[in-house]
């Protein structure tokens, strides 16, 4: 097991701007999984994830419910989930995940947002070839044995076990699986009554460009100007 230094962007959102764009994206993605399987956590693995994810974030429960409710109504709008390709400043690739119910909207938001950043949206898989996507589980370290169950989860799909920091400087434990695996390590974990800090589908870069601080500086003004926009749920890139 070694440490995985998980790549971020240099500037981030003050908390409460951030607070409330995860209670969205999480409410979309919540209308989505319970759209697609059902609103029974127990039978649904997708609500499941979302709603250990909603705790990760302190979204309160009500809110959570309230959007399981909503997504059961009539009335409720169908979120499409498309994925945007492009490039920013110095040669970063970029990822952008969408969920959007009018794409018409996105795309030309998207295409407006990579101009004015100074970057170039793309094709279908002009970007995505360069980045894997693979499940993210984050666990808290204390009370488990590390090694026993990494030895223990490979029979599972666990890829990659290794140490990272949370954004308050708080140990956490980072498991990856592949893509087609997380399912079966969500159901390992759970039968084991470990309950992730978050589990989540992310675009892993195979590699990374390296950018200075300056060249950085103008890539998080692109990743920000993107992750404002209400449409994007997250943004991805192989910066170094």
């Amino acid at each position: 097991m070694g440490r995985i230094f998980e790549v971020r962007k240099a500037t981030m959102f003050a908390r409460w701007d951030r607070m409330a764009k995860q209670f969205t994206r999480i409410g979309r993605e919540i209308a989505i999984a319970v759209k697609a399987g059902g609103p029974d956590a127990a039978t649904n693995p997708a609500l499941r994830r979302c709603m250990q994810n909603a705790k990760s974030v302190n979204m309160p429960k009500d809110r959570v419910e309230a959007a399981i409710k909503r997504a059961m109504g009539k009335e409720m709008d169908n979120y499409e989930e498309i994925l945007y390709e492009g490039y920013a400043p110095h040669g970063v690739a970029l990822l952008v995940e969408t969920a959007t119910d009018n794409h018409v909207r996105t795309v030309a938001n998207v295409k407006s947002h990579f101009n004015k950043g100074g970057g170039a949206l793309g094709n279908n898989g002009s970007v995505s070839f360069q980045f894997k996507k693979m499940g993210v589980f984050k666990l808290k370290p204390e009370g488990l044995n590390v090694e026993e169950l990494e030895f223990e989860l490979i029979d599972f799909g666990l890829e990659e076990m290794g140490e990272s920091t949370d954004e308050n400087g708080g140990d956490v434990l980072v498991l990856r699986c592949a893509f087609t695996d997380f399912g079966k390590l969500q159901k390992a974990l759970e039968d084991k009554g470990i309950t992730p800090l978050s589990a989540e589908l992310e675009w892993i870069p195979a590699t990374t460009v390296p950018v200075t601080e300056e060249q950085a500086e103008d890539v998080s003004k692109l990743i920000e100007r993107l992750e404002q926009d209400d449409d994007v749920s997250k943004v991805f890139h192989n910066m170094g």
